[in-house]
């Protein structure tokens, strides 16, 4: 049997996930931002807490129809680099193949959420994948080629296998990385047979997996996981900073344990980009950066991710993390996981 999605905001009051006082105003978030909600992920949600962390992900409120100055519909910058439909080329090395529009659920703070969906674009048509291709192929400097949407994830296994091949195919790519919610969102899409469409023949394949909470890590989600993992796939994890999601040393460990207890090595610990009506998720920097110093002194160096920004226009990421090294005069100074500060011997300058 398929499994079930909620996309209106009715059937999520028929689910229990939104009091029957907010549909009219829930049904104005729905003109302008996408719903869907696999009920496999509903199930996890406490009805009796407002503040569940699976629910502020996944649920509509109010809050989004609260635009704030500085948001923007495409706050990194994609259009600015995208040479041909399809591709987004902002740093020399690699470019971004944004290969469908749709996704299994849909984030409340998705920095594209103007940009997804079944009405807001068609996937690539077979001349746009052909120019995207040849773009690619055109380019000698292009090493990794990142497949992101909507979620790429989302295509049939023959689709998807064929895509990975013709991108497998062009010489100088040397990686082909997924990014990718389905493990987590929609675990049953992972068959045997999709991971072995996409798993590298002749190339290294990386999925980068997005959770931002340990509970989203089901049994079935496991399974998925240590399927592509089986298939040779290297796995990375991307999350968001979010308000009332991680945004406590204790979510956030377990988040990060998470991750490793499945293989996944924590990667990209994203700051909230500004996407209209995503106000109420941000996390000051200084909280962030804070948090992601403990996770430094009191987890495994594995469990660290890259606390990182999308500089608005798509110029580059920034990496926020908090520095361990100053400088006091010729002498470099070490902050230890207590606090204190010490010499680097042998660090001056001659």
């Amino acid at each position: 049997m398929k499994p079930v999605t909620f996309r209106s905001p009715s059937e999520l009051q028929s689910a229990g996930l939104i009091p029957a006082g907010d549909l009219e105003t829930i049904s104005r978030v729905a003109e302008q931002y996408v719903i869907a909600l696999p009920e496999r992920l509903a199930d996890l949600i406490n009805r009796d807490d407002p503040s569940d962390p699976i629910s502020l992900q996944y649920v509509p409120s109010r809050e989004e129809l609260n635009a704030l100055p500085g948001e923007a519909e495409d706050p990194i910058g994609d259009a600015a680099h995208s040479p041909v439909p399809g591709i987004v080329h902002r740093h020399p090395d690699r470019v971004l193949l944004k290969i469908t529009s749709t996704c299994p659920v849909y984030c409340r703070f998705c920095f594209r959420r103007e940009r997804v969906g079944p009405e807001k674009g068609a996937p690539l048509s077979k001349a746009e994948l052909e120019a995207a291709l040849a773009y690619i192929a055109g380019r000698p400097e292009i090493f990794e080629v990142i497949l992101t949407g909507g979620d790429p994830m989302v295509l049939s296994p023959a689709r998807a296998g064929e895509i990975a091949r013709r991108i497998e195919a062009i010489d100088h790519v040397r990686v082909i990385r997924w990014h990718s919610r389905v493990p987590v969102a929609a675990p049953e899409r992972v068959t045997p047979e999709f991971a072995e469409a996409i798993r590298g023949r002749t190339k290294s394949v990386f999925v980068a997996i997005h959770a931002n909470h340990a509970r989203e890590f089901t049994p079935e989600a496991r399974v998925a996981i240590r399927r592509l993992a089986q298939a040779g796939i290297s796995l990375v994890s991307q999350s968001v900073l979010l308000r009332g999601v991680n945004d406590s040393f204790e979510a956030l460990a377990d988040l990060m344990r998470a991750f490793l207890s499945v293989g996944i090595k924590p990667y990209y610990l994203h700051q909230l980009d500004a996407a209209p009506g995503t106000s109420h998720f941000r996390v000051p920097v200084e909280e962030g950066q804070a948090l992601v110093r403990r996770i430094r002194d009191e987890l495994s160096g594995l469990a660290t991710p890259h606390f990182v920004a999308d500089i608005p226009g798509g110029v580059s990421k920034a990496v926020m993390n908090l520095p361990d090294i100053e400088r006091r005069g010729d002498d470099f100074r070490l902050r230890g996981r207590d606090g204190e500060h010490y010499s680097l011997p042998g660090a001056q300058k001659n």
